[in-house]
């Protein structure tokens, strides 16, 4: 073989060597597609892991972990606040890479990006940035935050979740509306493609400032179907799955050989809310009645005890605040008394919108058979989930069924569903469905109280009065399921999973 050939040959094999060396990690997702990896628009639970793979905050959550008393320096190596906790200084680090050629991360990216996530035409989160009064760029690695009071654990706004992910402000003004689907970060992960309905690709962050990651390539495939994630996963073609959120599923996943599965919080709630303003749950005698026909338990066993936990409050296990409170018993008896006190005799209707999520719809199919049992006939009025979304926001549901995990504190909770600013149909809406507003005083004064223990008083009492007042009936807390190929190290111990996912870092390896 003459000389340019060799060479040649030897060059393409060490090429082809060099492709073999590559560790990409597969990981299926339960969604058709993608909507959104702007990290301040993504709300989805096939978006929101993928966020904290591309993007840092100025502190974050410890990888594994949800808790709010264990965050540590990310973007900012330090920070302290005044007494009153108003004024907030962060110290950068020096020499953090934005991807591609947007250069170095500056307190001003810092200074936009806080912004951004409290502007409601960019962001999804911006209520919970109404607390800020200022942001400043002090110099190139400063920043000074004023807020107009004291807010409740404050550091988890600007953690690597929802707005407190940092982006790049050259790639928003450079991309505009392409930011979408090419987002520009700091963290571990680059976006390298998207294929609409089939996958989204990233690559190593060579140079991350925590390191280069060990993973060189992920690629998150996008399969709505359960049995083809299933099949794609046992036969090797995915190294992490979604998994379902069905006792039998992680029944069988925990048998197979060279599999872990592990179930997650923070979980998502569900609640019933009921509209006090609509009839006939505008009586509080009827809206007892309702609580009384819920049988929790049944609705968790259906669940799988493995993947769903009993409620405890109508906020979640585990966020900062949460009181276990006590709630009306399953009595149909009581029920049936107390809708003959409020003067029904007959069938009661209640209008509930629902929506044709299979998972939602068979746990309204549920309630409905709950509650016929107590006389009270639940009418489903069926749509797709986006009719859904827009139609209980528009205050027409009178029993609202609804699940969500929200940031772990307390007060972000309580806020958003059951504080009078919050309901549907007003210019502050948020997801107040039931038009509660029996726990403001408590709300608001928590979140100015200095004082934790008091603090947790005042989210305690909030949290009776609103279950005394039936706002809402706790059904049960559905738990995040996944699992991985135990090949798979993640670098850390996988005990929870804030972004929905578990968060793929420097220190992530496949063997």
């Amino acid at each position: 073989m003459k000389p340019y050939l060799l060479a040649a040959t030897a060059a393409f094999a060490l090429a082809s060597l060099g492709a073999q060396a590559q560790t990409t990690l597969n990981v299926g997702m339960s969604a058709a597609d993608v909507n959104q990896l702007d990290p301040h628009r993504a709300t989805t639970t096939q978006d929101k892991p993928l966020t904290a793979w591309v993007f840092n905050g100025l502190v974050r959550f410890k990888p594994g972990s949800a808790s709010l008393e264990g965050l540590e320096p990310d973007l900012a190596e330090r920070w302290e606040s005044s007494p009153d906790k108003t004024t907030w200084t962060f110290h950068l680090r020096k020499g953090v890479k934005f991807h591609g050629d947007y250069g170095e991360l500056t307190a001003d990216d810092v200074v936009f990006s806080l912004k951004r996530a409290g502007d409601q035409k960019s962001s999804s989160f911006y209520a919970d940035y109404a607390p800020i009064e200022s942001i400043e760029a002090v110099d190139p690695y400063t920043v000074r935050i004023k807020l107009k009071q004291a807010v409740p654990a404050f550091l988890g706004l600007v953690t690597n979740y929802h707005g407190g992910f940092v982006v790049s402000r050259k790639a928003i003004e450079k991309l505009g509306e392409n930011f979408r689907l090419n987002p520009i970060g700091t963290g571990p992960f680059k976006f390298d493609a998207y294929k609409p309905n089939e996958s989204v690709t990233f690559t190593a962050h060579k140079e991350y400032f925590r390191g280069a990651p060990k993973i060189d390539r992920i690629v998150y495939r996008l399969i709505p179907a359960d049995s083809a994630r299933d099949l794609a996963f046992s036969s090797g073609e995915l190294d992490v799955v979604y998994g379902r959120q069905d006792q039998k599923w992680v029944e069988r996943l925990k048998k197979e050989k060279g599999v872990e599965v592990t179930v997650l919080r923070p979980a998502e709630l569900g609640l019933l809310h009921l509209n006090t303003k609509m009839k006939p749950l505008d009586d509080k005698r009827v809206r007892q009645a309702v609580a009384h026909a819920i049988n929790q338990k049944q609705i968790v066993s259906f669940k799988g005890d493995l993947t769903a936990d009993p409620p405890v409050s109508v906020v979640p296990t585990g966020y900062l605040g949460t009181a276990e409170t006590p709630m009306l018993p399953h009595d149909v008896n009581k029920a049936k008394a107390l809708l003959k006190e409020a003067g029904f005799t007959g069938p009661l209707a209640v209008k509930s919108v629902q929506s044709t999520l299979p998972s939602m719809l068979n746990t309204a199919q549920i309630l409905q058979s709950q509650l016929k049992q107590a006389g009270i006939d639940l009418q489903l009025e069926v749509v797709d989930h986006q009719t859904f979304h827009a139609n209980i926001r528009k205050d027409l549901s009178g029993a609202t069924y609804y699940t969500a995990a929200r940031f772990p504190v307390a007060d972000v909770y309580l806020t958003q569903f059951f504080h009078s600013r919050s309901i549907v149909g007003t210019p502050t809406a948020v997801t107040n469905f039931s038009h509660c507003a029996v726990a403001d005083k408590e709300i608001e004064a928590a979140r100015t109280e200095p004082d934790l223990a008091k603090q947790k008083e005042l989210w305690a009492t909030a949290q009776k009065k609103i279950i005394e007042e039936v706002c809402a009936v706790p059904l049960f807390e559905q738990l995040q399921v996944w699992a991985y190929k135990t090949n798979v190290d993640f670098g850390y111990k996988l005990t929870d999973a804030i972004h929905l996912g578990p968060v793929i870092t420097e220190a992530t390896t496949k063997k």
